[in-house]
């Protein structure tokens, strides 16, 4: 699990072809690499991904095609990548519980400038539209955010000076694809709310 706070901006350094997927070498510099080890998971862009070599600075991850299929900004080597190691019980929840496991692909319509903050506004696919709430969490490339109105498929966030500044958000523009990754708390009411009683007490008691 993951919280949607970025802890370091990295860079693809090389990206290898593998398997049908890619193979990817991460530059970080202030992510750390002290406490990783093989095997342990790190959101690249808000996917959750499995190291499988490690170096002082660099990380090394597979993607596999599935994953590729799905998500966006894992290709091209340089791309400028929003990283996060998985939280430890210990940590702090500075934004909202976030699996890693991205939902759908979204599109940029437009990034406004409003002098305190800047206006993202964001096309989302028709599936995903009915999780999205006013005031609920939203996560955007690996960052945790909260959604300040919605209508149909299309929502709005507000991006303070600190976020563009500590993530890769600030390169986005009108026409971007990005990774979306809605609340988890939305996807669970809404199963709930599908099951019948009985379903829901058979559910219950199969725990």
């Amino acid at each position: 699990m993951f919280s949607g706070i970025v802890a370091d901006t990295g860079k693809i350094a090389q990206v290898q072809d593998r398997d049908g997927g890619l193979r990817l070498s991460v530059l970080t510099d202030r992510l750390g690499m002290g406490d990783v080890n093989l095997g342990d998971s790190i959101a690249v862009n808000g996917v959750c991904l499995t190291v499988v070599a490690i170096d002082e600075k660099y990380f090394t991850v597979d993607v596999s095609r599935e994953t590729l299929n799905c998500t966006v900004g894992l290709t091209t080597s340089g791309a400028h990548v929003n990283l996060e190691k998985a939280l430890r019980l210990a940590d702090r929840l500075g934004g909202h519980l976030v699996s890693g496991h991205v939902d759908g692909v979204g599109e940029v319509l437009a990034f406004a400038d409003l002098g305190e903050s800047w206006k993202l506004t964001v096309d989302a696919p028709p599936a995903l539209a009915k999780y999205i709430a006013i005031k609920g969490s939203i996560t955007i490339n690996g960052v945790s955010l909260t959604v300040n109105d919605v209508a149909d498929t299309i929502f709005n966030v507000n991006l303070i000076p600190h976020t563009l500044t500590a993530t890769t958000l600030h390169e986005l523009r009108a026409g971007t694809k990005v990774n979306l990754e809605i609340d988890l708390i939305a996807r669970y009411v809404e199963r709930m709310l599908t099951l019948s009683p009985c379903e829901t007490m058979q559910t219950q008691a199969k725990k």
